[in-house]
């Protein structure tokens, strides 16, 4: 479970929000820390984390009414890090769709503890959640709702036909989908008989995800036939395919 889970730290304090993010790290987890909302909203425009550790006294923003909008625009599981240790603030916290609160100063093992017993609790909505909106293939992970391809948290800049090649790839692995069934399957899309522009396409699809396009690992011809996509990378044991 850890080692796959992405934990986003909005700690205001720089010496604190190292120490949050080289623990985590440590303990086998991906760690991004960022110091306000504006930060953290950039980062959850580029990717969504499994887990957001944040930081009720940020400066400039009431952290009670942050908490209440990541809660209804975004279903992520929240723990509080605060120094208001008052039973109120803590049931207020929890009231208001936080997962779990933890008053400052902590024992890191503690916070850990309980990072992992969220993650349990909620990793069965949270991958059926994952499964609805993204579909993940070596270090990339595919958006269908924003349509956006990331490698490792960046985004890889896709043109418009890329991007709808790349998601009928994606909802057909293991499928052989031939020239004519991709062009069918592309709404509008015109051609004639002898259109070559899904080979062209496919070319420069792979030219931004392959780490090698002479021996092309995602997406591979089956010659005669067409193409067809492994979300695994496996080397393919046909004879006819590379």
């Amino acid at each position: 479970m850890q080692a796959s889970s992405r934990i986003l730290v909005v700690e205001s304090d720089a010496a604190l929000r190292d120490l949050l993010r080289h623990h985590l790290v440590q303990a086998g987890f991906s760690a991004m820390a960022v110091a306000d909302p504006a930060a953290m909203d950039a980062q959850l425009s580029r990717e969504e984390p499994d887990l957001i550790l944040l930081d009720l006294n940020l400066p400039e923003d009431d952290g009670l009414s942050l908490v209440r909008r990541l809660v209804q625009e975004r279903k992520i599981p929240l723990l509080i890090l605060s120094d208001q240790g008052r039973d109120e603030d803590r049931i207020t916290g929890l009231e208001i769709g936080a997962d779990d609160y933890l008053v400052k100063p902590f024992n890191p093992r503690e916070l850990l503890a309980r990072i992992r017993a969220i993650l349990r609790c909620r990793c069965g909505d949270s991958a059926r959640e994952t499964q609805k909106h993204f579909i993940a293939f070596g270090p990339y992970r595919f958006d269908l709702q924003r349509r956006i391809l990331t490698k490792e948290g960046e985004v890889v800049p896709l043109t418009t036909s890329e991007i709808e090649l790349l998601q009928l790839l994606l909802q057909h692995p293991h499928e052989i989908l031939d020239r004519d069934t991709l062009a069918d399957l592309r709404k509008g899309y015109e051609r004639s008989p002898f259109d070559r522009s899904i080979d062209v396409l496919i070319a420069r699809l792979r030219a931004k995800i392959e780490p090698d396009t002479k021996h092309p690992r995602y997406i591979r011809t089956v010659w005669g036939k067409g193409y067809f996509f492994t979300p695994e990378g496996d080397e393919v044991k046909k004879a006819n395919s590379h």
